[in-house]
C-alpha cells in the first residue's frame, strides 16, 4: 500500500513542488496509510481473540488458574442441558468482543479515510 501511493500523482505533485520528504510522509502518504492500517490491526486483534479461544477451547491455551472464554465454553458443554447460560454468555462475549473490534476498525477507517470524506459530504447535502 505504501509502495503504491508512493508513487501516486498527488505524492509527485508535491515532490514536483518542492515539499521535503517529512512533509510528504505526514501529509500525504501516511493519511492514505493510516486507514487499511488499522482496519488490518484490528481484524488481527480479533483473529486473535478467536485463536485463544479456540485453542483453550481444545485445552491448548492458557492454563487453568487463568480465565478464559474458550474454557468457560469448553466446561459449560458438559451443563448444556441444565443450565445453557454456562456456555451462552462466553460465547456472547466472544462474538460481541470480536464484532465490536471489527465495528471499531470499520467506524475508524470511514473517519479517517480521505478518500471517503468527500463522500459524506455529499450524502449531506443531497439529505
Amino acid at each position: 500500500s505504501v509502495l503504491t501511493i508512493r508513487n501516486d500523482v498527488f505524492v509527485e505533485a508535491a515532490r514536483t513542488a518542492g515539499a521535503g520528504a517529512p512533509r510528504i510522509i505526514g501529509r500525504h502518504i501516511m493519511p492514505n496509510v493510516l486507514a487499511p492500517l488499522i482496519v488490518e490491526t484490528t481484524l488481527s486483534l480479533a483473529f486473535a481473540i478467536l485463536a485463544e479461544a479456540a485453542l483453550s477451547f481444545l485445552g491448548l491455551g492458557t492454563p487453568p488458574p487463568e480465565p478464559s472464554w474458550g474454557r468457560m465454553l469448553s466446561e459449560g458443554r458438559d451443563y448444556i442441558r441444565d443450565a445453557p447460560w454456562m456456555g451462552f454468555f462466553p460465547g456472547m462475549a466472544i462474538v460481541l468482543t470480536v464484532m465490536g473490534f471489527n465495528f471499531l476498525g470499520d467506524g475508524l477507517r470511514d473517519a479517517l479515510d480521505p478518500r471517503l470524506k468527500g463522500v459524506f459530504d455529499v450524502a449531506k447535502e443531497r439529505d
